[in-house]
């Protein structure tokens, strides 16, 4: 591994890092850690590194040999697994439905920009359920009219039926829409301006879908 005679320290063949680390953990070969120790006695960097790696097989040792309290690893356990769980729960009652589209986010062309501006649609996505939304105002009240269809993702039939669908008001005004064969439902209630779908899911935490000032758009933002 190296050059002798004539040839001075610093035209050496220096050995591997991974090399020194074999012979620090004393799993080097007998006649290749000899030439080592006198490759180490001749060189001063090589001997710096087989001083680091030493230090680190001691502390690694160290650590290796000790052993915390079995009280201590019990109530560290029973901490995370309580931490753990609190951060599901979390998860669960803060998750809500992603929004893929809404007609009001989309800017309307200038000669149609008075009409249809009565209907909002919207598509959201809430695992493993696409949402299918759509609010207007009954002609001659002050009722909103929902309907839409919910889809399974997933599968092959792609529907949802038989689930039943709470649309609320905020006011405390609510009916249960089912959906039929087709995944569909329908519902009305009174515009108070503001709109909630709450959807069972299998987590058995409900998609929750909150919009406030649902037809902001026809109402100029008064509810």
């Amino acid at each position: 591994m190296e050059r002798k005679g004539e040839l001075g320290e610093t035209e050496m063949k220096h050995y591997s890092t991974e090399e020194w680390v074999d012979y620090v953990n004393q799993v080097t070969p007998t006649e290749q850690r000899d030439a080592m120790q006198r490759h180490m006695a001749a060189c001063a960097a090589c001997g710096e590194t087989v001083a680091l790696w030493q230090r680190v097989h001691e502390r690694a040792a160290a650590e290796a040999a000790y052993q915390p309290d079995a009280n201590a690893v019990r109530m560290a356990k029973a901490a995370y697994a309580a931490a753990g769980l609190g951060a599901k729960q979390q998860q669960k009652s803060s998750a809500v439905a992603e929004l893929l589209f809404d007609s009001f986010l989309q800017p309307a062309l200038a000669g149609a920009r008075s009409v249809v501006i009565g209907t909002r649609q919207m598509l959201y996505r809430a695992d493993p359920y696409q949402i299918d939304i759509q609010i207007e105002p009954k002609p001659g009240t002050n009722r909103l009219v929902i309907t839409g269809q919910l889809l399974e993702i997933g599968t092959s039939v792609m529907t949802a039926a038989g689930m039943n669908i709470t649309l609320s008001n905020h006011r405390g005004n609510s009916v249960i829409a089912a959906t039929n064969q087709f995944g569909e439902f329908s519902g009305e209630l009174e515009n108070s301006g503001d709109l909630e779908l709450s959807i069972p899911s299998g987590s058995g935490e409900p998609i929750v879908i909150s919009l406030r000032n649902a037809l902001d758009r026809i109402s100029g933002g008064k509810a």
